[in-house]
């Protein structure tokens, strides 16, 4: 069944939305079975269906997104609509409706706008079934707010073809980005509209230390060319060879090599590096509860998770319950080999350490407006 989804994925990109609730939907029985291997989900499938719709706002990957849409509408009947926007552009606009959301739940995307989101009041607490599922206590908001569905591990990817050109050595890691000889050639992401830049300057701060790692980003600044909208820009750029040298999740550059472009190097940096928790939530007062809450726990089983690997998403999962996509086995990486992130102060601090960086380069730049 998931292998077909990635066959409709187009239309569905091309339609924008999932929006044809499915007469070929499990009953409540069956389903709650399916998700969480005992009739526990019953009563909520039930009360979910009386609903009959719920609203995504997806910031993973586009195809992902709508995929785990379509395929929640198959299996509940819920008439399900899904849209993609970047963490920061959610978070911005749950803010300004004002526990009045014009979605119902949050999907996808690094886990720091949803620890602010819960901070300041605007996500659902819920005791998901499914979170027993969980590989550790570290993927869960302890109060509900928010549950990990996989990690995304920051790094570094290269062109290896126009370093060559250029008779340049890749980088080792972060510090090495400083050298004079890169500069022009690194593409980052926008803090003020992706929530993979605001991982970057977290991460910064808590390798250096926080006066050094703001210095760090700002002598950084001098050799980027581009601040990208969308976490994954830099990535989807260094094969094609825009972009020599990208900063951000490896599991994206993975996904660009099997595409085709084998030119590209994925660069673990030497002295540490974090992680993001891809995360989903409930927005406080959102329309449809039942079919938010029945969201959750299908996120936190097989049935949503594995469709990242159906297309070409290859984050590590985070549930002990499924399957690690394939694809991801050839290139080494160990998920454990990261910093300590220190998502407490990450909670606390990242708007505030977003905010000093820009200040530190003088304000108001072009590169970093959100349109």
């Amino acid at each position: 069944m998931k292998k077909i989804l990635a066959v409709i994925l187009s239309l569905l990109l091309a339609l924008g939305c999932c929006s044809i609730a499915s007469a070929d939907a499990l009953d409540p029985e069956a389903l709650s079975e399916l998700l969480c291997g005992d009739d526990s989900l019953v009563d909520l499938i039930e009360e979910a269906q009386a609903e009959g719709e719920l609203v995504v706002y997806g910031c993973a990957e586009e195809a992902y997104v709508m995929a785990a849409a379509k395929h929640f509408e198959e299996l509940t009947g819920i008439k399900t609509s899904a849209q993609r926007l970047s963490t920061t552009q959610v978070q911005g606009k749950i803010i300004e409706e004002n526990h009045n959301p014009s979605a119902d739940v949050w999907f996808g995307g690094t886990n720091d706008p949803y620890n602010e989101t819960a901070k300041d009041g605007y996500l659902l607490a819920y005791e998901a079934v499914n979170s027993k599922n969980l590989i550790g206590p570290a993927f869960r908001d302890p109060d509900g707010y928010w549950y990990g569905i996989y990690k995304g591990i920051l790094g570094i990817m290269v062109n290896t073809e126009e370093l060559a050109r250029m008779n340049l050595e890749a980088p080792k890691g972060w510090d090495d980005l400083l050298k004079e000889e890169y500069k022009g050639l690194i593409w980052s992401s926008n803090p003020n509209t992706a929530g993979t830049a605001k991982l970057v300057i977290n991460t910064m701060v808590q390798l250096k230390g926080h006066d050094e790692g703001i210095a760090y980003l700002v002598a950084l600044d001098k050799n980027i060319a581009q601040y990208t909208k969308s976490g994954s820009g830099p990535s989807k750029n260094v094969g094609p060879g825009e972009c020599v040298i990208g900063i951000g999740f490896l599991h994206d550059g993975i996904t660009q090599i099997l595409k085709g472009y084998t030119n590209i190097d994925l660069i673990l940096p030497e002295e540490g590096t974090g992680f993001e928790i891809g995360s989903t939530a409930i927005f406080d007062g959102c329309a449809h509860e039942a079919a938010a809450k029945l969201w959750i726990e299908y996120a936190l089983s097989p049935e949503c998770v594995e469709l990242a690997d159906d297309v070409e998403s290859f984050q590590f999962l985070v549930l002990t319950n499924a399957e690690q996509p394939k694809a991801i086995e050839p290139f080494g990486l160990d998920p454990d080999n990261v910093i300590d992130y220190d998502f407490a102060d990450a909670k606390e601090n990242t708007t505030k350490y977003r905010d000093e960086f820009l200040n530190a380069l003088g304000g108001a730049d072009d590169r970093f407006k959100t349109e």
